[in-house]
């Protein structure tokens, strides 16, 4: 039987790095295994902040992409600001830490490039796409954001193809995400960024949100959203050897991008006093980064008491985090401290659950994080203004550590393998 065709549109494919990549390839690659064909748009020469070359192992043999070419004003906010690569990843400086070079190019961004500076491909592409989808048998298109000026593509193609089934997959949210009210955006410009996600809303058939918060938010938006989760490809463990229990070191390791706005400031003074309190503790304590840490975090914690106890591995390939997630004690993850964040799943949650490790998270009250960690029996959450229970959760799984008890748990997790998910995405295929 022939596969169905399914065109995904998507700003990140190998060899870009990070989060934002991996789930449509993941989706890519084990979508034949349920009689659809993925066939990848994407730009020819784009600009992005991570890089990761591994990656591309997991991109099916012979897949068939279509690329045409993108023009995109980083190169000019960088000469503006060096601060201003930030941008690309969605990060910028927050608060105190705002210059005003950095509060001028915020407000460029906000204003001027609507919903983000990835806006000059969207008529070029649904002129493109157009003309492609009436010459190829495609079954149905979706659209990835961030950057969500790609949903103004499924928009544009939809307005001229009223047949076309169109996916919108919301990876973060759009006017909901934490940043948004960090825009200095006018009114005008507000006005128009919550009409282009309504229409996004109001059109597309099938709106896809990777959190259960998310597609409840989505649909009173008036979304038909469905929740589909990230998760974990248990291939990427394969032939890795996993950290025994009782290692050299107890290792609190944050693996990924950690920026200012998800910065758990009181989880590094609960270190701080453990390490001043506890001379056992101080002795055998780690922490570790993997991944790209804004600048302003490290220099804090560079100036404490802290600072004997970092290990700064930088940015790793994807298969380099896993095993550094495996070789830790203790895993830590981060989300927006405010409520309209609690619906924010991040994607490394997943990876972190496949290693079997502990998981000490920070966010808002009643954030789905913590529902899953509940069902997983697989950690804790807190918000962001816990100091002491904190401290307790670090040192009781630090004494499970030095008596060797400190277990690995994989229990409930399969509904969140890759393969898995891929089966739910096609059943609403």
């Amino acid at each position: 039987m022939e596969q169905k065709k399914i065109l995904i549109i998507t700003y990140y494919w190998p060899p870009a790095g990070g989060p934002g990549v991996q789930r449509w390839l993941k989706f890519a690659k084990y979508l034949p295994d349920f009689g659809w064909k993925p066939v990848i748009y994407t730009p020819e020469n784009p600009s992005y902040p991570l890089l990761d070359e591994t990656l591309m192992k997991d991109v099916p043999e012979n897949i068939e992409m279509v690329r045409t070419k993108i023009w995109e004003p980083y190169q000019l906010a960088e000469k503006l600001n060096k601060s201003n690569k930030k941008f690309k990843a969605g990060q910028f400086d927050v608060g105190k830490n705002q210059s005003w070079k950095s509060k001028l190019s915020i407000w460029v961004r906000g204003n001027f490039f609507i919903p983000d500076a990835r806006v000059f491909w969207v008529k070029p592409s649904i002129t493109f796409l157009e003309k492609y989808l009436r010459e190829h048998q495609i079954d149905t298109i979706v659209t990835s954001g961030p950057p969500h000026s790609l949903h103004l593509i499924g928009l544009g193609l939809k307005d001229k193809m009223p047949d076309l089934k169109w996916i919108a997959d919301f990876r973060d949210p759009w006017t909901e995400i934490s940043y948004y009210k960090h825009l200095k955006l006018t009114k005008s410009s507000d006005k128009k960024h919550r009409q282009l996600e309504s229409a996004v809303f109001k059109n597309a058939d099938i709106t896809l949100a990777t959190s259960y918060t998310d597609a409840e938010n989505f649909r009173k938006a008036g979304a038909n959203a469905v929740c589909i989760t990230n998760g974990f490809d248990e291939s990427d463990s394969e032939g890795k050897v996993k950290g025994q229990n009782h290692q050299d070191q107890f290792t609190l390791s944050y693996i990924g991008v950690l920026e200012q706005l998800r910065n758990p400031e009181n989880l590094w003074k609960a270190l701080d006093e453990l390490i001043k309190e506890n001379t056992d503790f101080a002795a055998d304590f780690k922490l570790k980064f993997a991944g790209r840490i804004d600048d302003k975090i490290l220099y804090a914690i560079e100036n404490s008491s802290l600072k004997n106890h970092i290990l700064n591995l930088g940015y790793l390939s994807h298969g380099k985090a896993v095993e550094e997630m495996q070789n830790s004690s203790l895993l830590l993850i981060t989300n927006f401290p405010n409520e309209a964040s609690k619906g924010i799943i991040p994607g490394k949650i997943f990876e972190y659950l496949a290693s079997g490790k502990q998981i000490l998270s920070f966010g808002p009250d009643q954030a789905d994080v913590a529902k899953i960690l509940n069902e997983t029996q697989s950690g804790k959450h807190f918000n962001y203004q816990d100091t002491e229970t904190v401290k307790q959760f670090i040192l009781e799984k630090f004494n499970l550590w030095k008596e060797g008890s400190l277990h690995e748990n994989t229990q409930h997790i399969e509904q969140f393998s890759r393969k898995n998910l891929t089966r739910q995405l096609t059943e609403i295929l």
